[in-house]
């Protein structure tokens, strides 16, 4: 899953980036409503952490701009008010859902999530496949009742791979969603990360190399 977070707190838009990362999403962060507005015309994102009262650019004004365009981003609006006619508010602007600040990161996380599954078909929440299991909710992946442990990157690219349902998914792809903005396109992580990850769920291989396309399982 890929997210932009924006918001002016610049402490707090790093730590929420960091912990988001820990849960195997790939974050880009911005601080004003105008980055957020160039970012959105040059990547896709799932969803966007947005916080409604931001400088240069309002959050509104970014709200309006993502509904206008038609994404199917989904859009988590963060505010320092609590008050229901402020949450309405934003609700009728085009966010998806609303949270309120202070809030608890768990919260923040499973909400992200929530707002991840709508972008896309519906699947069941625990994904199996070529005797693969994975919970993105718990962060847990077996293979053949045997649990697996990835790294945050390894266990991205094997959603992305998992939630293609056998179709091939490019490097290029891969580097879309597993990773943000700020990786070089021209280094060979995914082939790494992809090597790291057969190696560690186990023979036989279940992620097959489609030479010139992509991954696929």
């Amino acid at each position: 899953m890929r997210v932009l977070v924006v918001e002016d707190e610049q402490l707090l838009a790093d730590a929420v980036a960091t912990g988001l990362r820990r849960e195997a999403m790939a974050v880009d962060v911005v601080y004003d409503g105008s980055a957020a507005l160039e970012r959105i015309g040059v990547n896709d994102y799932d969803v966007v952490v947005l916080d409604r009262d931001l400088p240069v650019v309002h959050g509104d004004d970014v709200c309006r701009k993502l509904v206008e365009l038609g994404l199917p981003t989904r859009v988590l609006m963060l505010t320092a008010s609590g008050d229901v006619s402020d949450r309405v508010e934003g609700l009728e602007l085009g966010a998806d859902d609303y949270l309120p600040k202070p809030f608890a990161f768990s919260e923040l996380t499973a909400r992200v999530r929530a707002l991840g599954r709508r972008t896309t078909a519906p699947l069941p929440p625990v994904l199996e496949r070529s005797g693969i299991r994975l919970d993105p909710n718990r962060r847990e992946v077996f293979r053949d009742g045997k649990e697996v442990h990835l790294a945050p990157k390894e266990f991205a690219v094997l959603e992305v791979l998992m939630r293609s349902e056998g179709s091939v998914v490019s490097a290029e792809q891969l580097l879309e969603k597993a990773w943000d903005e700020n990786t070089d396109p021209f280094t060979n992580v995914v082939r790494v990360t992809v090597m790291t990850l057969r190696r560690k769920l186990g023979e036989p291989a279940v992620i097959v190399t489609v030479p010139g396309s992509g991954y696929r399982i």
